[in-house]
């Protein structure tokens, strides 16, 4: 009884210690090159590494809160009531208020602005960098489409990454075609 508890306690330490060779063998195998390891580090960002990339004084700039993020208005530009315009009045109008949102991204007060491409009743989109409804209804009041009552304005408080007012240097830097 005493030979076969020895060797039964041989067999599992034997095989607890197999298990382990084995289990460090998979480890070693599994472990990345130091190239990997470069590649992996680049992809993906280890715990703790938002803090070391994050920039107080750029967030400062934007005027970030602490997640990054800050309030806008964002409107959305809807057919208005008087779309009965010929197309040349139709097509001034909409040149003028391609003009009128390439002067207020260039002020700084308009963030982003798009129309959608279905062709519906919500025509397209803007985003103000300001701080209240009644300023983005100030701004949108400028549009000679909202003057004519072609497009009418919905304002809403918007809350999204302080990084988006520097879109429009970007669109800058790849807009081949000026509006």
């Amino acid at each position: 009884m005493k030979n076969t508890l020895k060797n039964t306690t041989i067999t599992l330490a034997g095989r607890s210690i197999g298990l382990a060779i084995l289990m460090s063998c998979l480890l070693v195998a599994c472990e990345p090159d130091m190239e990997s390891k470069e590649e992996v580090t680049q992809d993906v960002a280890p715990a703790g590494e938002a803090e070391m990339l994050y920039d107080a004084a750029l967030a400062a700039k934007l005027g970030a809160d602490e997640y990054g993020m800050k309030s806008y208005v964002m409107a959305f530009l809807k057919a208005g009531p008087n779309r009965s315009q010929d197309s040349l009045e139709a097509a001034r109008l909409q040149s003028a208020h391609l003009a009128n949102i390439s002067r207020m991204a260039k002020a700084g007060d308009l963030v982003m602005a798009g129309p959608f491409m279905d062709d519906g009743a919500v025509r397209g989109i803007y985003i103000f960098d300001v701080e209240t409804v009644e300023e983005a209804e100030a701004l949108t009041s400028t549009d000679p489409a909202i003057q004519a009552g072609r497009l009418v304005m919905e304002l809403h408080p918007w809350y999204g990454s302080a990084a988006l007012v520097e879109l429009n240097t970007r669109h800058q830097q790849i807009q081949k075609t000026q509006f």
